[in-house]
């Protein structure tokens, strides 16, 4: 019964049957900059947390509707169609399968709009460009701001990818000449040396005629360069893999859609504000721990440095940028915390997803000799007599930028995109509501055979010269769209180009059978 269960959750959010949570510190402890000393009691006041106006509109007025499942009528009223949701979960456990999966099969069966539950949040998918423009371009800052906040991000909870209106566009103001075509070109020697032990290691396997996991070689690679580029940290991962920095990354890598905490925010929006006051995060805190106290120190050791005047980091540019204002524009400025989140968001993104995007071009290309030999003899006619690779030359590469491109339309860095209303809205005569999801379905949309002729195969042609002028930019978004599109796209695709050139020099790709190792040779 679903309203009799929100009428008691109701009343017990009124009138809480433990007015008072208490605990005891057992050592002193800091928290957020707080420090909380041995033996002294911690509480919790829910009567007050229940009756906060942020968390509860019009928290007197007693409205089981907060927790009821009323909403799995909304898209029915809306006349959008979509799969049917269950009580408590709505359409989430269809995401066992995998979302992707999950949106494909929705696309083929409802069309270019349909709607689904997460939880008993409402979520708008859509495929049209025309509304997809609307949504991230036209009306990204009038009626949409970001995707969801699920609000358990500890510290993170300024980082770029996270903050919201007037704060993420003053963050990604000053984020923004860190990525300039050149600062990359300033920083493309250091990725060259990543590019060196990532060719020297593939080398002594392709010497013992052994087979590749594509993902650890990349995965390295991508951490050395995003560590050495973002705070000046040389890791070398490939011969130190269990350095602090890398197992530390791949523990918070480790999310998961169905972890019980998510699944509780998310089935029980109303927890999330609750969570949060209580220091609850996604992310695991021995782990942010760890690199808030190294990059830390690091930031520490650059404003006593005298030598900081030659790093060309993207920790030294925020740190330069926060010294360079004054006057009435210091309020521009990162502040301490915020440098310390950009650089650890950076280093997680970073990684992540460059080291994805080249194990699946890897795929791509073992899989299609082909187009494999051909991007070898544009790397040949570029870089003779395997040459070194120089910057320039390389992004002037038409046939090694469509094959990214082209895997990037296969495996999208960003598999759904996602906004949320700011207030209702008309968008192509169909009304979103105050608060509702919309959400870029971006794997099916890469997909749709309409747009995408032969969509499941690997052609780099599309995206050739004279053929790429022909796409319509909102049917292909593998880095998001819009002024919150990924803001490190240029630095990822200047190191996975450098190497991929690399090791394509001196290697090809292909396929053991029945298994997912590559072998080079």
């Amino acid at each position: 019964m679903d309203y009799l269960d929100a009428a008691i959750n109701e009343s017990l959010r009124l009138y809480p049957i433990v007015t008072r949570l208490e605990r005891v510190a057992k050592a002193s402890v800091e928290i957020n900059s707080l420090v909380i000393p041995k033996d002294m009691v911690v509480m919790v006041p829910t009567w007050s947390l229940h009756r906060d106006p942020e968390i509860w509109p019009e928290p007197e007025k007693f409205k089981p509707e907060r927790y009821s499942t009323w909403t799995f009528g909304t898209f029915k009223k809306l006349g959008v169609p979509g799969p049917k949701p269950i009580p408590l979960f709505g359409t989430m456990l269809a995401y066992k399968k995998g979302f992707t999966n999950f949106d494909e099969q929705c696309f083929k069966k409802y069309g270019k709009t349909w709607g689904i539950f997460d939880g008993r949040q409402p979520v708008l998918c859509i495929t049209d460009p025309a509304m997809i423009k609307t949504v991230l371009i036209k009306e990204c800052y009038s009626f949409f701001t970001n995707r969801r906040n699920f609000r358990l991000n500890g510290p993170l909870y300024d980082a770029v990818s996270i903050a919201e209106d007037d704060q993420w566009r003053r963050i990604r103001s000053v984020l923004s000449p860190s990525f300039t075509s050149g600062r990359l070109k300033e920083m493309f020697s250091i990725m060259q040396h990543h590019s060196a032990i990532l060719v020297n290691n593939m080398k002594k396997m392709a010497d013992k005629d052994e087979p590749l996991e594509m993902k650890e070689f990349f995965g390295p690679y991508s951490m050395d360069v995003v560590a050495s580029t973002a705070f000046s940290v040389d890791i070398d991962s490939l011969n130190n893999p269990s350095d602090p920095f890398v197992t530390n990354i791949k523990k918070m890598l480790k999310f998961d859609l169905l972890d019980p905490l998510f699944l509780a925010v998310a089935l029980f929006p109303f927890l999330g504000p609750i969570f949060e006051k209580m220091e609850f995060s996604f992310f695991p805190t021995s782990v942010t721990d760890f690199f808030y106290a190294s990059l830390q120190k690091i930031k520490s050791s650059r404003e006593t440095s005298k030598q900081q005047e030659n790093r060309v980091d993207f920790l030294q540019l925020m740190i330069d940028s926060q010294k360079n204002l004054n006057g009435g524009d210091k309020d521009k400025a990162l502040s301490d915390h915020e440098i310390l989140s950009q650089a650890m968001i950076f280093l997680f993104a970073g990684y992540e997803t460059t080291s994805s995007t080249l194990t699946f071009l890897a795929y791509n290309l073992a899989t299609n000799p082909d187009v494999m030999k051909k991007l070898q003899q544009e790397i040949d006619a570029t870089f003779p007599n395997k040459g070194p690779i120089e910057y320039q030359a390389l992004m002037d590469m038409d046939y090694l930028d469509a094959a990214i491109n082209e895997s990037l339309r296969l495996y999208p860095i960003a598999a759904r995109l996602e906004r949320v209303a700011k207030a209702s809205v008309e968008i192509n005569g169909l009304v979103i509501p105050k608060d509702m999801v919309v959400m870029v379905p971006t794997w099916p949309l890469h997909r749709d055979p309409e747009i995408w002729p032969e969509p499941e195969r690997f052609k780099p042609e599309r995206f050739t010269k004279g053929n790429k002028e022909t796409i319509d930019p909102y049917t292909y978004m593998p880095f998001g769209m819009g002024p919150r599109n990924c803001i490190g796209m240029r630095f990822a695709l200047v190191s996975m180009k450098l190497a991929l050139v690399e090791v394509l020099q001196k290697f090809s790709f292909s396929v053991l059978p029945l298994c997912n190792f590559i072998l080079i040779k």
